[in-house]
């Protein structure tokens, strides 16, 4: 399938992972669908939610575009996979980004080591005109910190640690996110997938 700039809508409605994509994906002239009226993300799996909203955006634009669908979450081991695909709406359904990491950061208040593990996870699912999906995941491996630090991202990107880091999400900032993070990997993943070459999508980050 060619790389040349094509239309996509990406069917979501939250600006940061609006600008991550068009950086990540340069080669895709990606616009914003409004997704009032698809539901509170219905699906059981990030890969689920995802897939729904590709599905959403085909039947809402020109029969000509890509569709393209994203759902990402944080997941923590010591909260068995919690907050998950509510991640979002953890501290409730119009919680803020900071009322949803001081909810995480008070369940896990009591909990040290491995109960703190996490990994953020990205899925990408994209419909291309004739039908065919192509899927994109991306996952990056860390902790949960004891409070929320950094000014850049957005969502849990201040009290998540990756791997191997000492700093947050938020401390890094938008070019390491640009190369490490889960959305990242899964836009590698999606494209390797449209292009059929290989994915560096799991390469560790040390």
């Amino acid at each position: 399938m060619p790389a040349e700039r094509v239309r996509v809508a990406l069917a979501s409605r939250n600006p940061g992972k609006l600008r991550e994509l068009r950086a990540l994906l340069p080669e895709w002239q990606i616009e914003a669908l409004d997704t009032t009226g698809i539901g509170e993300e219905e699906g059981s799996t990030f890969h689920e939610n995802a897939r729904a909203k590709a599905l959403f955006a085909r039947g809402r634009t020109d029969p000509g575009m890509w569709a393209l669908g994203e759902d990402s979450g944080l997941e923590v081991d010591g909260l068995h996979g919690a907050p998950g695909i509510r991640s979002a709406r953890y501290a409730g359904d119009d919680a803020t980004d900071e009322e949803n990491h001081r909810r995480l950061l008070d369940e896990l208040e009591l909990l040290e080591g491995a109960a703190r593990r996490a990994r953020y996870v990205c899925e990408l699912v994209l419909i291309v005109p004739s039908g065919e999906e192509h899927r994109g995941r991306g996952t990056l491996e860390g902790a949960i910190g004891r409070e929320a630090r950094g000014s850049g991202g957005f969502g849990y990107d201040p009290v998540f640690v990756p791997l191997g880091e000492t700093l947050t999400v938020a401390e890094h900032g938008d070019a390491w996110k640009a190369g490490a993070s889960h959305r990242a990997r899964a836009a590698r993943a999606l494209r390797d997938t449209v292009l059929g070459t290989p994915s560096d999508r799991e390469r560790p980050v040390c």
